[in-house]
């Protein structure tokens, strides 16, 4: 597994999601009060969890954020380059994205974790701006995004492919490299 790691920071690796993964996925992406955040509903079955891993998370730049400490998969991150994006980007830029699990919430591992990617968006794959957005009902969301040097755009957006999207806005931010 060590050399299937991405990134690393202090808490967390960043490696990519397996199939042994369908069943602690469902535990935490089951959680109603996770998904919905994120814009996707929460999941019904691991083997609904499975499809998702096989079918969205295997394309080469969405990662299971893995806890040092347990060895277990706690959240996920990742980024959708030009013309994957949810928003309207340029050809040199990326939107990113990212979801943990509630136990782990307010403990500052999506802050870390977002350094990380931003960090390597930035240096390594040499991506111009980067991009977030979240649901105004999602406000913790926004507020790892400004601690990691997003600004607000002004822009929002109705993202009706995401759960609940066409009755939810989402705020539009940006950081420059």
């Amino acid at each position: 597994m060590e050399s299937e790691v991405f990134l690393e920071t202090r808490r967390l690796l960043f490696r990519p999601w397996a199939e042994t993964d369908a069943e602690v996925l469902f535990k935490y992406a089951s959680d109603p009060d996770v998904g919905p955040r994120a814009g996707w509903p929460p999941h019904q079955s691991i083997e609904g969890s499975l499809t998702v891993i096989r079918d969205i998370f295997s394309n080469g730049h969405t990662w299971a954020l893995v806890l040092k400490e347990t060895g277990e998969p706690i959240g996920c991150m990742g980024y959708y380059a030009f013309g994957e994006s949810n928003i309207n980007i340029g050809e040199e830029d990326a939107e990113l994205g990212y979801w943990i699990a509630k136990p782990y919430w307010n403990q500052g591992l999506c802050t870390e974790a977002l350094h990380a990617m931003i960090d390597w968006c930035f240096n390594r794959k040499g991506f111009r701006t980067l991009w977030c957005d979240f649901f105004e009902d999602n406000p913790a969301s926004g507020r790892v995004m400004v601690k990691c040097g997003f600004r607000e755009t002004g822009q929002t957006n109705y993202l009706s492919h995401l759960y609940r999207g066409d009755e939810r806005q989402v705020k539009i931010m940006r950081l420059d490299s």
